[in-house]
């Protein structure tokens, strides 16, 4: 390739990374609290509410999320004649964040259970003879024990999702695997040339690398609760 193509694939490529980081940082938003009120709906006392989570947890997290994607993007319309999502590159992002959202909530959810279980019963016992409410004892209590014990699953989870936001593409979101994929098919000149599609490799790399050392850093701050 040329100078001037090298220039037009990382400004596409650039353009796209920019994409995914806005799914990425929107599934954290929404995903992250989602998946909180999930778990304390889970875990409810009223058989109903936590039987409707079970079930939809197995649902969520037993089928694919590209088929979610575009059951959330496509089924509205096919099903209702009603489109929810409009058109266009914001109607198809919205899509995708919703879709993101809901299932990693239900990932987290999960993690966030297996935190709370593994903290000895003993510090609930012992806040409630003191005098603490239960919401007490969660959030002074068992909470940064938790955030301790989920942080490699969440970390883990996490670097997960910046690899599968490539998966939005299967709805048209113009992320990066989205604008590396066009100079293979041909475009702005540029056409059978898989070195595009190979450079966005490097922008996962660096991404998760990056995440991969912050969370490192997180773990060794929070290791006073060994």
């Amino acid at each position: 390739m040329t100078q001037d193509q090298y220039r037009i694939v990382f400004e596409a490529l650039n353009t796209g990374f920019l994409q995914t980081l806005r799914l990425f940082a929107a599934t954290l938003i929404g995903a992250v609290p989602l998946g909180l009120v999930i778990m304390f709906a889970r875990r409810s006392a009223f058989r109903p509410l936590s039987g409707l989570m079970q079930a939809l947890s197995w649902i969520i997290r037993g089928s694919p999320l590209m088929i979610q994607l575009l059951i959330i993007y496509y089924g509205p319309g096919l099903a209702f004649n009603w489109h929810p999502w409009g058109g266009g590159e914001a109607g198809r992002f919205s899509a995708a964040v919703t879709a993101f959202v809901i299932n990693y909530a239900f990932y987290f959810a999960e993690i966030y259970r297996g935190g709370i279980a593994s903290i000895p019963v003993g510090q609930e016992e012992a806040g409630l003879v003191l005098g603490m409410t239960r919401s007490q004892i969660f959030f002074r209590v068992k909470l940064i024990q938790m955030v301790k014990a989920i942080m490699p699953p969440m970390s883990n989870e996490i670097i997960t999702l910046v690899k599968d936001t490539s998966l939005a593409r299967i709805i048209a979101l113009q992320e990066v695997i989205w604008a590396g994929q066009k100079f293979l098919k041909g475009t702005q000149g540029i056409s059978g040339n898989i070195l595009p599609l190979l450079f966005t490799g490097v922008y996962y790399l660096v991404f998760n690398g990056l995440l991969t050392l912050l969370f490192g850093w997180l773990e060794k701050r929070l290791s006073y609760f060994r």
